[in-house]
């Protein structure tokens, strides 16, 4: 399984007394806490410096100085705002494009900036293109599928309908990005698309910050919010998918006879339980991966939407729940409306405020809607 933390846009900027690093600062201190050994990494996905300044960058670098876990991190159009990224690349000390093999997956960090003018012109210079081709032929000799960060959705991006269908045709599980201030989940059927909530500038939800947390489990994609002040442990289903987030590519067992699979934070968690359409689990620890507790269903079909809930316990009495709504069989991301181009948001999922998707759309980008 691959796995990691999505630490939203932090926009850090003078101008509001750098409050977005006092937010990172708390997360990079609850992710140490209960995740550190449980997730590969941390992932920052542009717009890090709100004006693309070096003091800015160095505040950043100070507030992560703390961080257990190794971070990726891409340019945004903020970081860009010199119009050079040389602040960006002292901060990052690597030059995109980038990738690496982690757990199996080819990881793909993008930079769809500094080929445009500045401000919202995101596009991928011809070499960088070239780049990535090459990645993504080379992706299919990997033994789980490819994985892609990048600031914006290809919807936004110059070119974008290519990209998406080069995405899709490399079997790409999922696209990280940033650039949107809110929640959003997008499923074309082939490849879920995922932006989490700037961590400053924070538009919706009443400005609560919190972070991301998303997986690839046997080819199946998870996602969920969590905000900075919720309750623990944190629970995850990692597998079987939910509906909203089952692709036609999933490997997952429509029968519902697979492995359930379920990340818990590291809370002092002694027992997790669970029903499946009412029917009772029984879970039991991983051996070898912390955080992963499974169970193995009842045997026989799954109804489309039949109720999984899963419910982590700890030694002083505290609960944490995930709840998902199963695929049947057949209905692979078959209720998504295929009424627009491939990697827009014309495929975003209905709001799920469980897992953190309240359908606000309350941010800066073409499809955001004003506040």
């Amino acid at each position: 399984m691959l796995s990691w933390v999505h630490f939203g846009d932090l926009h850090a900027s003078s101008e509001d007394n750098y409050e977005s690093l006092a937010h990172l600062r708390a997360m990079v201190r609850l992710v140490n806490r209960r995740l550190a050994d449980r997730v590969n990494f941390v992932f920052l996905p542009g717009d890090n410096a709100n004006n693309g300044m070096p003091e800015q960058f160095q505040r950043i670098s100070g507030a992560l100085s703390d961080l257990k876990l190794p971070f990726h991190v891409i340019p945004g159009d903020h970081d860009f705002e010199p119009g050079s990224l040389d602040a960006f690349n002292a901060f990052a000390n690597a030059l995109l494009p980038a990738s690496c093999v982690v757990n199996g997956h080819r990881c793909i960090f993008l930079d769809v900036v500094s080929a445009g003018r500045g401000g919202p012109d995101f596009r991928l210079s011809d070499s960088d293109r070239q780049w990535l081709e090459r990645e993504l032929d080379t992706s299919a000799r990997d033994p789980e599928p490819p994985v892609v960060f990048m600031h914006a959705y290809p919807g936004d991006v110059a070119d974008g309908q290519a990209l998406a269908e080069a995405f899709a045709h490399a079997k790409v599980a999922m696209v990280d990005t940033g650039h949107t201030h809110y929640n959003e989940l997008l499923n074309d059927g082939f490849v879920v698309y995922a932006a989490t909530r700037s961590t400053g500038q924070i538009e919706e939800d009443e400005g609560r910050p919190g972070f991301s947390v998303a997986a690839i489990d046997g080819g199946v994609v998870s996602w969920k919010f969590h905000p900075l002040n919720a309750a623990s442990p944190f629970v995850m289903i990692t597998r079987p998918s939910d509906w909203r987030l089952h692709r036609r590519r999933s490997t997952q067992d429509a029968t519902g006879n697979e492995s359930i699979r379920v990340l818990v934070s590291d809370d002092e968690v002694v027992s997790v339980t669970g029903t499946l359409g009412g029917m009772p689990l029984e879970f039991s620890p991983s051996a070898c991966e912390p955080g992963i507790w499974h169970a193995t269903p009842p045997t026989g079909k799954v109804s489309h939407r039949m109720p999984l809930t899963v419910t982590a316990h700890t030694a002083d009495g505290r609960i944490g729940e995930d709840s998902i709504a199963l695929a049947a069989t057949g209905n692979a991301g078959g209720e998504i409306e295929r009424r627009g181009a491939l990697g827009t948001d014309a495929h975003a999922v209905e709001p799920w405020p469980e897992h953190g998707i309240l359908g606000s759309q309350l941010g800066p980008n073409k499809n955001g809607r004003h506040w």
